[in-house]
């Protein structure tokens, strides 16, 4: 099962290339048909299928960990679901299970902000139709997928409260990242360099000045965001479960 093995020279990624256009159209189009459909499914009973992405998502990361173990290239310090994109795709899998408005402001800007960045400039070796390729792309695209399910069609709006929750809760966990970082000789978030694929970090300064710029940047688009979503926050309150 050559598109399960770990050997990439079949499954060698190039950006930009004929697959990463294919997904970024998938991404794109899907992303309108939320858009476009958002009235229409707001008044639809969609929980089961809440509950079978949230499962989905689940069985996807827990192959990706039985993929890296039986190939033995599992370590500390890269393959632990740490990142932020992980640490957002957990959070969809609570709020798809939860539905609860707090998991929803913690995911909002890491889902809007982060992932995006990863499927347009993805730190990927793999290639299709392997299975890391589904993995990467699944993922990072349904951690914005089901954002924007609950901000178009559930009606789940970030408030200015939810930028300072979610500055507070990566702050929160920077000393965790940094210690696993230098226990485990990882590089977490990026934290240690950058990634070796192109991605736009490199537009942010050299080490370490882009960290600095990265959380300012964070600031800056989570209010920018916030200011675009405020009406839309006001008319549209209502009592979360």
């Amino acid at each position: 099962m050559d598109w399960f093995s770990k050997d990439n020279r079949a499954f060698d990624f190039n950006m930009f290339s004929l697959s990463h256009f294919a997904v970024l159209a998938i991404f794109i189009l899907t992303t309108i048909v939320i858009f476009l459909n958002r009235k229409k499914w707001s008044g639809v009973k969609w929980r089961s299928w809440e509950v079978g992405i949230a499962i989905s998502l689940i069985l996807f990361e827990i192959t990706n960990q039985f993929w890296m173990y039986t190939n033995g290239i599992w370590k500390l310090g890269r393959s632990m679901p740490l990142e932020l994109c992980n640490i957002g795709l957990i959070l969809s899998i609570i709020l798809l299970f939860t539905r609860k408005k707090l998991v929803f402001e913690l995911l909002f800007f890491i889902a809007i902000l982060g992932a995006p960045q990863a499927i347009f400039t993805p730190a990927l070796t793999y290639d299709f139709p392997h299975f890391r390729f589904f993995h990467f792309f699944y993922a990072h695209m349904m951690v914005v997928w089901v954002t924007l399910y609950f901000t178009w069609v559930r009606k789940y709006y970030p408030t200015f409260q939810t930028s300072l929750k979610v500055i507070i809760f990566i702050n929160l966990l920077l000393p965790l990242i940094l210690f696993v970082n230098k226990t485990a000789d990882g590089n977490y978030w990026f934290l240690r360099h950058k990634p070796n694929s192109p991605s736009l970090l490199d537009m942010l300064g050299p080490y370490p000045w882009y960290i600095f710029t990265l959380e300012s940047l964070l600031i800056v688009l989570s209010l920018i965001t916030w200011l675009i979503f405020r009406k839309q926050a006001k008319k549209f309150r209502r009592t979360f479960i």
